[in-house]
């Protein structure tokens, strides 16, 4: 059982809390706080501290989520999605609460902790999933992408609206991004999206969305 981490707890350069004690995935989610200020993750065993989506970042997630709900009816697919879960990683060592996420609602019968717990451990029960990026990109574009591909997510989304990934992800000069990576034969591929570029997506291809869009409106 995880003890009491209110003490001993370790700034990290992502601003988030580390909780230095590791604990199994089903610890962590005996230990999650029904309502907090904050979100919290597990990272390789480690409980790490989030701060929850604010401003714009909200916003924007907010504005993602209704835009794919439109083009979900539009496609006539049997997805919706949720207002929260957590993401199990394929070692069980690992979870993660995405900004948005597409689920597949014929796939559910495949996830034994959906009902009870909000809890997906399948890639396939996801089409989509989305992270927005509002502090450090390390946690989107390395960490979370690597689980992503892993556990076999059809098409993952990093929304950099400010442009502050590093180069080698979203080029130079740095500018708003939006990079769709989308697995193929096990790994994925990414595409990256601009100002002025209607964002493509692999799973909902009549999706009508811009990076400007996202940011001006």
């Amino acid at each position: 059982m995880i003890g009491d981490f209110s003490s001993k707890a370790l700034k990290t350069n992502s601003m988030a809390q580390n909780f230095p004690q590791l604990v199994s995935f089903d610890d962590f989610n005996e230990w999650l706080p029904a309502s907090s200020e904050h979100r919290y993750e597990l990272w390789d065993g480690v409980i790490v501290e989030m701060p929850k989506p604010r401003g714009e970042h909200s916003r924007i997630a907010g504005l993602i989520t209704a835009e794919l709900n439109f083009a979900i009816r539009q496609a006539q697919q049997p997805w919706f999605v949720p207002k929260e879960l957590i993401v199990r990683s394929i070692n069980s060592r690992s979870g993660f609460e995405p900004d948005v996420v597409i689920l597949d609602k014929t796939l559910l019968g495949q996830e034994p902790r959906w009902d009870k717990e909000s809890i997906i451990t399948n890639g396939s029960t996801i089409p989509l999933i989305v992270e927005v990026v509002s502090g450090n990109w390390q946690d989107d574009y390395v960490v979370k992408q690597v689980a992503y591909e892993a556990l076999g997510i059809a098409e993952y989304w990093i929304v950099d609206y400010l442009g502050i990934g590093g180069r080698r992800f979203i080029g130079a000069p740095k500018q708003p991004t939006v990079s769709v990576y989308r697995l193929v034969e096990g790994e994925y591929d990414v595409q990256l999206f601009r100002a002025g570029e209607a964002i493509q997506s692999f799973s909902l291809p009549t999706l009508a969305l811009t990076i400007d869009t996202l940011i001006e409106s």
